[in-house]
């Protein structure tokens, strides 16, 4: 009887660790990754503006052919919303709007994630002119995790979950811009 007593106490202490630990962890993440796509910005920006494009570039909207997707607004305009609906894991379920559009420099979303974890975060595409015929793409989320659940930020490394699947995505969408 004794040893399942230390046994539960090591456990419960455990628990407890890690919450106390939890309290003091970081809860926000931020990942960006960048290319540079031999188009000139407005053609560059022009693309990127439309969600819809996404399809055609972004590794998680690939995931599942057979996603099904909803629109609503007008593609490429502030409030536009995309949603999605998959049973692969990995896309899950969620929706996807543009918050605000600086004509040529930046646009602004807010991810809805419902399934398979509920959460939040605004992510961003920015392009800047490297050269008349060069642009740089930056696209980027940022995100938190509440308490207790930001414990899991300590033994995940976000910047290599989500960044891998970013980067693959602009190289996507620099194939798709200097093949045009």
């Amino acid at each position: 009887m004794s040893i399942l007593l230390i046994i539960i106490g090591v456990i419960a202490g455990i628990i407890i660790l890690l919450l106390i630990i939890a309290l003091f962890s970081k809860k926000e993440y931020s990942i960006v990754r960048e290319i540079t796509i031999d188009r000139p910005l407005q053609q560059v920006f022009e693309y990127i503006k439309f969600l819809k494009n996404q399809d055609n570039y972004s590794v998680w909207n690939k995931l599942d052919p057979a996603m099904k997707k909803t629109y609503t607004g007008t593609d490429g305009t502030v409030g536009f919303m995309y949603a999605w609906d998959s049973n692969h894991k990995q896309a899950g379920k969620g929706e996807q709007s543009i918050k605000a559009i600086r004509e040529g420099e930046k646009i602004d979303m807010d991810l809805h994630f419902i399934k398979p974890f509920e959460g939040r975060a605004a992510a961003y595409m920015a392009t800047s002119a490297v050269a008349p015929g060069q642009t740089t793409v930056r696209w980027g989320i940022d995100s938190k995790m509440n308490y207790p659940m930001n414990i899991m930020l300590l033994f995940m490394n976000m910047d290599n979950m989500l960044g891998k699947d970013l980067a693959a995505g602009l190289v996507n969408l620099k194939a798709i811009m200097e093949n045009k």
